[in-house]
């Protein structure tokens, strides 16, 4: 009996992190614990802006590391960014990679790396584990509390050629360490603190409810949604609340485990076709897509989905499967609308005549294969449908 009880076989992939304001003035002792001495900085222009750059930068001068600052990104990260990338850590013979911002920063930095290590262009090493190489060393601090790209293995950079996004799996591109600081989202304005949030929540939601999901995964996961839920309206009505910003931080750290060793699902297959053909943001789609994959996915994951409700904060006892479907499909959309994201995808200028190209580059996205419930193209057209 105790044998048939017994989990199945589960591995777990998490980099080395440290935790807490003032983070940050820890890159530099790490990177020259890492071996540095000239370091690629990837930042990008906001975040400099905002001052975090030069912070890190200092932290790096200061253990007597050289720096060289590339910051030629853009939202959703390009292929030929990457290939920028590269050629600069080259020419000025950088051992180490330095991330400072969001997930474009730090999935262009991954790929910076994979591509310096193993050749070729990024684009060469689409889907899972098709990395040999590993890349130098690996440095990861984040401004945003939503990716969680500086904990997963996943990076995801834009094929401009084919109007998509690519997904790298591997665990040849978890950051060697991430410095998590919840300050650094201090200067986030509420909108982007919104969609970041958002982002993270999905995480938590897909990566629970996935097929590859186990019981070590789904206490990260369920952990994140309580977080979350209980702290995003609070971080995006009072920006300088440093305690819920920690929290958010939190919740994006919990999600980001448990999505790195679960992964996900429709939505982000979804999210990452949108982002790839329009270019548009990541978190926003995410959000305006959640409530659908959700419904869709239900009959597959009821008990899965009972367990997330409960983490939200919602009364579970003496109710029916239907009333709690009706419940956590409510307050997803409650939750999105109370934190100021109203728009529909046209709103975003996605039209009728997109949904075929749209749902024929989500159909490719490996994030489908472990989606709760089987999906094929007309379903996803479908989806996209209700979503504008």
């Amino acid at each position: 009996m105790g044998k048939q009880n017994a989990p199945e076989l589960r591995k777990f992939l998490a980099p080395e992190f440290l935790f807490g304001i003032g983070a940050r003035y820890q890159a530099g002792r790490y990177a020259r614990n890492l071996g540095s001495s000239r370091v690629l900085l990837v930042s990008d222009p906001g975040v400099i802006a905002a001052g975090w750059t030069s912070q890190v930068r200092n932290s790096l001068e200061e253990e007597g590391l050289e720096t060289v600052l590339f910051s030629g990104l853009t939202p959703n990260p390009k292929a030929l960014e990457v290939t920028r990338g590269v050629e600069i850590y080259l020419q000025a013979d950088c051992d180490t990679i330095v991330a400072v911002g969001g997930g474009s920063p730090i999935d262009c930095a991954k790929g910076i790396a994979v591509v310096t290590a193993n050749g070729g262009s990024i684009l060469d090493y689409e889907g899972v584990d098709m990395i040999s190489e590993p890349g130098p060393p690996l440095l990861c601090i984040p401004t945003t509390a939503g990716t969680a790209a500086d904990l997963s293995q996943f990076a995801i950079i834009t094929d401009q050629a084919r109007r998509c996004k690519i997904a790298i799996i591997s665990k040849a591109i978890v950051p060697d360490l991430s410095l998590i600081d919840p300050e650094m989202t201090t200067t986030m304005d509420p909108f982007l603190t919104a969609c970041t949030g958002m982002d993270a929540l999905t995480h938590a939601i897909e990566a629970a409810v996935s097929n590859a999901h186990s019981p070590i995964t789904d206490l990260h996961a369920l952990k994140a949604v309580e977080l979350i839920c209980g702290h995003i309206e609070r971080v995006v009505a009072f920006p300088g609340d440093l305690d819920a910003r920690a929290q958010m931080m939190l919740g994006c750290l919990e999600a980001g485990l448990a999505f790195s060793n679960a992964s996900l699902g429709a939505v982000h297959a979804m999210a990452h076709s949108l982002g790839g053909y329009l270019d548009l943001p990541h978190g926003e789609c995410n959000a305006i897509l959640l409530r659908q994959v959700m419904e869709f996915n239900m009959p597959a994951a009821d008990d899965q989905f009972s367990l997330i409700l409960k983490a939200m904060g919602i009364e579970t006892r003496q109710r029916s499967r239907r009333e709690m479907a009706a419940s956590i499909l409510a307050e997803i959309e409650r939750l999105r609308r109370a934190v100021g994201i109203h728009q529909t995808l046209h709103d975003l200028g996605v039209h009728r005549t997109d949904v075929r190209e749209l749902a024929e580059s989500a159909e490719r996205d490996p994030c489908l294969a472990t989606n709760p419930r089987a999906i094929n193209r007309r379903d996803l057209e479908v989806l996209y449908e209700e979503s504008l």
